[in-house]
């Protein structure tokens, strides 16, 4: 159904001698300030939410490692590195080829969301917090490390109890990345169902 709905508008505006992201834009711009406000400003819940997961990825590990020290230094990269990393990674993957007119797929753009939500949302903060931690607690000696050929067996059961608790935010993650990414293309949609104006003159004449 997605498809039919697409097809005409989005061949038409492929057919313009001009920039068909520049038709976009401007289409982007006759929106309601409802729908432009979700555009542009969904992918920030997605990633502040990303940094809280960070920061219980970090308490966490810092509570099992002992640790009481530095907490400034570990704390600004857990919300600064999983903010950049979501907004950056919803921007490359579905705004900009949405405004492109590149994703024309709704299960795709919901697809990608999701993704995004659960493995660069949460996922990816809780990672990012082992050698972080784990860097700390050997600088100050607070837990006993272990040594390379039991690295893995060591951090897995650290990190268990930790990460059990974040499988609840990852899934909402995942709910919120899916949700965003629909909404996005509905959107999307929504430009190329746009009337046309005396704005694009080349539009007229078709």
């Amino acid at each position: 159904m997605a498809g039919e709905i697409l097809d005409p508008p989005l061949k038409r505006v492929r057919r313009l001698a001009r920039d068909p992201s520049e038709i976009l834009r401007e289409r982007f711009e006759r929106l309601p300030e409802k729908d432009k406000s979700l555009f542009q400003t969904g992918s920030w819940v997605l990633a502040f939410n990303s940094s809280f997961c960070g920061l219980i990825a970090n308490n966490y590990l810092r509570s099992a490692l002992n640790i009481t020290q530095a907490r400034l230094a570990s704390t600004l990269p857990m919300v600064f590195l999983p903010l950049v990393s979501t907004l950056a990674a919803y921007e490359f993957w579905i705004s900009q080829p949405l405004m492109r007119g590149d994703l024309n797929c709704a299960t795709c753009a919901s697809v990608r969301g999701g993704l995004i939500g659960a493995f660069v949302g949460c996922v990816y903060p809780a990672l990012t917090a082992i050698p972080l931690c784990g860097s700390i607690a050997s600088r100050y000696a607070t837990a006993p490390l272990p040594s390379k050929e039991n690295t893995f067996r060591y951090w897995m059961r650290v990190c268990k109890p930790a990460y059990k608790k974040l499988r609840f935010a990852a899934v909402l993650q995942a709910a919120l990345g899916t949700y965003l990414g629909t909404k996005n293309y509905d959107i999307y949609i929504k430009m190329l169902q746009l009337p046309e104006t005396a704005r694009d003159p080349e539009e007229l004449r078709e």
